[in-house]
């Protein structure tokens, strides 16, 4: 296939809402677009790498932790969610364990409240509010529930 016809996709991504110590892991983005906002630990797929590695990855890079996800929260496709183009991303919900710190990217990783976030970079709020939605519809007790997951 030559250069005039190359098709041309989206980038892809992963998003990551890590539950841990009785609530959710955040990071404080270090660089744009939405430098020194709050968001969910993620980034860019690799060539070659599967959106659960990824995922892995980018979580460990960002927050120092280990993760083991629970499910697919969702696939998010807006062509304007992110600033530098059309990126899609899978968004994971994940256990987190080990010791939190900030790498990689990201200037501060913190574990904030269910019912206390701050506001979100990018559509991030959407995608916790869906992690929400589908804890809450596999075990029918509500968002709280959430908090229920044993870490």
């Amino acid at each position: 296939m030559n250069a005039a016809n190359r098709i041309v996709t989206p980038l892809l991504a992963v998003d990551a809402v890590i539950l841990y110590a009785g609530g959710i892991v955040l990071i404080k983005r270090d660089n744009p677009p939405f430098a020194g906002c709050y968001a969910l630990p993620g980034g860019f797929v690799e060539v070659g790498e599967t959106v659960e590695a990824a995922a892995a990855r980018e979580s460990r890079e960002e927050t120092g932790l280990v993760i083991e996800l629970l499910g697919l929260i969702g696939i998010y496709s807006n062509p304007a969610r992110d600033p530098r183009g059309h990126v899609v991303s899978a968004a994971f919900l994940a256990r987190g364990r080990g010791e939190l710190s900030a790498g990689s990217d990201a200037r501060l990783a913190e574990v904030f409240s269910f019912q206390d976030l701050p506001a979100l970079a990018f559509d991030h709020d959407l995608i916790f509010r869906d992690a929400l939605r589908l804890k809450q519809g596999k075990d029918g007790r509500g968002s709280a529930s959430l908090e229920m997951v044993s870490l």
